[in-house]
């Protein structure tokens, strides 16, 4: 039978990894090995091939499943790193949010640290797209979601708003064309890598703070932890019909959305594709930041416009996030 070793730290400096194997039913579960750390850990991830991981907290480590000290520790003048993730196709590069506002960039073949980007506010979580080794998603205190490109940080590839609180976590599908993120105004939320907007939302009556997302690796599935201690399972696709699919079935299914691909730009068909029920919190919360929004664009364009001509540039909305890149 397949062991698989779980790994974990907390507060409390314990690396711990546990036997995924359920113990016997007269047996106490154990963990195989803890180790006692130096400082506060507040976040870990395990490398995609090897018996390696790396932890986060005054500086980020990266160790050897059998050896009880660090094999690496690196350093770029911050008081906390808050996560860490490795890259699943170049998995000698790992990926950080620190307290100071930045994204930083590892790569574990070297002695010190490589680039980081500094953003306008600090960002929670960062996630790498499985299928281009170059691309990671930053979900951030602003209300947005981040993607960058390593090979030019200076400005994102895109951003992703539709949240109205702070994202906490990120996950990508397995086909690497969508994310799903969870939110501090308790919601659930899917984008496509390439559009501003969100496809889906999720929400229930019950559910709190949204604290971690997972995508299953079959992409049909999310999983969702929040703060009242319940893990909920989602679909990936809302109308998907689960379990068995007769062949008549599929063909309707098929048929239905080439039907709505072909007519996707009809304005009921767009208007009914896009409608969705949130709380009315969410509701007055969104139709307030559009506000604040509109009133941010028409002051500069009325400064632009009763300015000296060239006083005032056009700043992209991409560019007004990037603080400084570093190397």
């Amino acid at each position: 039978m397949l062991c698989l070793i779980i790994s974990q730290c907390g507060e409390d400096k314990i690396i711990k990894q546990w036997n995924s194997k359920a113990p016997l039913l007269d047996k106490k579960e154990e963990p195989m090995n803890t180790i006692l750390g130096k400082h506060i850990y507040h976040g870990i991830d395990h490398h995609w091939k090897k018996d390696i991981f790396a932890t986060c907290g005054e500086c980020l480590d990266v160790w050897d499943e059998e050896r009880m000290e660090p094999v690496r520790s690196f350093t770029w003048g911050v008081d906390t790193v808050g996560s860490v993730r490795f890259n699943p196709i170049e998995t000698h590069i790992l990926a950080a949010t620190a307290s100071d506002r930045s994204i930083m960039l590892y790569d574990m073949r070297g002695s010190a640290p490589l680039r980081k980007v500094i953003l306008k506010m600090s960002s929670n979580r960062v996630c790498w797209n499985p299928m281009e080794a170059f691309i990671f998603t930053a979900a951030n205190e602003d209300y947005n979601l981040y993607t960058f490109d390593i090979r030019k940080l200076n400005l994102p590839l895109n951003i992703h708003m539709d949240h109205i609180s702070a994202v906490l976590d990120i996950d990508y599908s397995a086909t690497g064309k969508e994310f799903v993120s969870g939110s501090y105004d308790k919601t659930i939320r899917i984008f496509p890598v390439d559009k501003g907007h969100s496809r889906e939302v999720y929400h229930t009556k019950r559910m709190q703070r949204v604290q971690c997302v997972r995508w299953s690796s079959d992409n049909k599935y999310l999983l969702s932890g929040s703060d009242e201690t319940n893990i909920r399972l989602w679909k990936a696709n809302a109308s998907e019909k689960l379990g068995a699919l007769k062949p008549r079935e599929k063909e309707a299914f098929q048929y239905n959305e080439k039907l709505k691909e072909k007519f996707q730009f009809h304005p009921q068909v767009k208007r009914i594709s896009r409608h969705r029920h949130v709380p009315k919190l969410i509701y007055s919360q969104q139709r307030e930041l559009r506000i604040m929004r509109q009133s941010e664009k028409r002051k500069e364009a009325n400064r632009r416009a009763h300015s000296k001509p060239g006083s005032v540039p056009f700043v992209p909305e991409r560019s007004k996030h990037v603080v400084s890149e570093e190397k």
